[in-house]
């Protein structure tokens, strides 16, 4: 498990690069563990140790251990072990980025790898600075009755490939500082760097607190469904969350699921095409588009659909993409081959249907195999597999409309629902048709944009359950609530 490999790795970069201490920390060792290679450049990055099932039962033996002494620590010294531990990832920020942009394929710069570890270790620090208090519930002169949360037990945390250290700290962190102890399970896609973060952790932490697992589906099917598991968190796709709630059913493990979306936007007549532009760039198309609650259909009144168009395109074309490690780059490749030909694949759909390409449109080779540029398809309709299918990369479809009430039945009409936004230059008419929208957040004039004290959570095949802030404490404890006769 994270930190017992300690055999070098085959790897491009030079001896004095800051990641190469990471790697070696987390590492395999060539011929004994699965090759992982860099998504901009092709090249092997190292090998990931292939933990098994036997891995995952010590690991759960060992935290089930770890939990009591842990909760019994109180939250006071969890959350001082939290803001050690961001101490400890803001000294290999570095390190962690370039290992991060090197595997999963973010540029170091922009809204990616630098950004994703300082996110890292503000929302560490967020976390331990919420106070989550006793409620009295009922004090009637009869009774008093107070709601406290205390620890669940073991968390079994299932992170994603496209931000895997942030929300890896988003299933930990408050599960930590509520006094469980947690098994967290990887991506195969991007586990180095997971290891990595799991390794800074484990300085501060006993042992058996935070273990990281980088097995392969037999892993993590068994890790959701263990008997010892009292939560699992999901971030991941909308099937298989489906597989997680059906497998719950047998240890009554409490869930917190971040599925799949299709976030839809949707701008109003009074918008101004230029003072928005740049914020529904960024909406659509942060970490290459490959974001969960990202901008993904674009609903666009008929008066200004031309100027918004353009006034996309324009940013678009401004964007630098390239290497992951050039200092230049602001977008980088699709993480993976199989996410890579999901967009290739709508994108050569919506054009055989007549779809317009306004930017992009075919794979930009000369970067590397795995780029695909910014891509902006007008000419759509609802129904149309890029308007109704998730592309989670770097292709909009921006549809034209003449009703607003259409654009809402059009926005609504999916079952997903993790994200909306509304994009006008009337608060009051944005709120009206915010309030219509079915997702867990909805933005006005912007899009993705969380915050650590702002829940966040999906509805309908997008999961439930919050994460962030008090509602995320919750969301890792179990309430009880103690009750006292008056005058017994």
């Amino acid at each position: 498990m994270s930190g017992q490999h300690t055999t070098t790795t085959g790897t491009t970069a030079t001896a004095e690069a800051p990641e190469d201490a990471l790697l070696a920390r987390v590492s395999a060792g060539e011929g004994q563990g699965r090759e992982i290679f860099e998504p901009a450049t092709g090249r092997l990055l190292g090998h990931a140790p292939q933990h098994g099932v036997d891995d995952l039962e010590r690991a759960l033996a060992a935290a089930g251990s770890a939990q009591g002494a842990w909760a019994a620590l109180g939250h006071a010294e969890r959350s001082a072990r939290l803001n050690r531990i961001a101490d400890r990832i803001d000294a290999e920020a570095e390190a962690l980025a370039r290992l991060l942009a090197r595997e999963q394929g973010k540029p170091l710069n922009g809204p990616n790898a630098r950004f994703e570890v300082g996110a890292c270790s503000a929302w560490l620090r967020a976390t331990a600075a919420t106070v989550l208090e006793d409620e009295v519930v009922v004090d009637d002169g009869q009774q008093v009755s107070v709601l406290t949360y205390r620890p669940l037990g073991v968390v079994a945390a299932v992170g994603p490939w496209n931000w895997p250290l942030m929300i890896t700290v988003w299933q930990v962190a408050p599960s930590l500082r509520m006094g469980n102890t947690v098994v967290v399970k990887p991506s195969e896609f991007t586990p180095l760097s997971v290891l990595a973060l799991v390794s800074i952790f484990a300085e501060e932490l006993p042992e058996g607190v935070l273990t990281a697992v980088a097995g392969g589906r037999d892993v993590g099917a068994r890790l959701v469904a263990h008997p010892d598991v009292r939560k699992v968190m999901f971030t991941g796709s909308t099937a298989t969350g489906r597989r997680i709630v059906e497998s719950s059913g047998a240890n009554l493990a409490r869930l917190t699921l971040e599925l799949g979306g299709n976030d839809a936007g949707i701008v109003l007549p009074d918008a101004d095409p230029a003072a928005i532009a740049q914020d529904l760039f960024w909406g659509a198309f942060i970490n290459t588009g490959q974001t969960c609650a990202a901008l993904k259909r674009l609903y666009v009144h008929e008066s200004l659909h031309d100027e918004v168009v353009a006034a996309l395109a324009d940013v678009a074309r401004a964007m630098p993409m390239g290497p992951s490690l050039d200092e230049d780059s602001v977008l980088g490749p699709v993480q993976n081959a199989m996410q890579f030909d999901v967009v290739k694949g709508l994108v050569d759909d919506a054009k055989q249907r007549g779809g317009t390409v306004v930017t992009g449109g075919e794979p930009a080779t000369e970067l590397g195999p795995l780029f695909y540029p910014v891509t902006l398809v007008t000419g759509l309709h609802d129904g149309d597999p890029l308007v109704d299918q998730e592309q989670f990369g770097p292709a909009l479809p921006i549809v034209e409309y003449t009703d607003v009430e259409d654009a809402i039945a059009s926005a609504n009409r999916l079952d997903v629902g993790l994200g909306a936004s509304v994009w006008s230059s009337d608060p009051d008419r944005a709120q009206e048709v915010a309030d219509r929208l079915e997702a867990g957040t909805v933005w006005i004039n912007a899009h993705g944009g969380v915050h650590p004290m702002a829940p966040f959570g999906g509805v309908k095949g997008s999961g439930y359950g919050l994460e962030f802030g008090v509602e995320g404490l919750k969301h890792v404890a179990v309430p009880k609530v103690v009750t006292r006769r008056k005058g017994a």
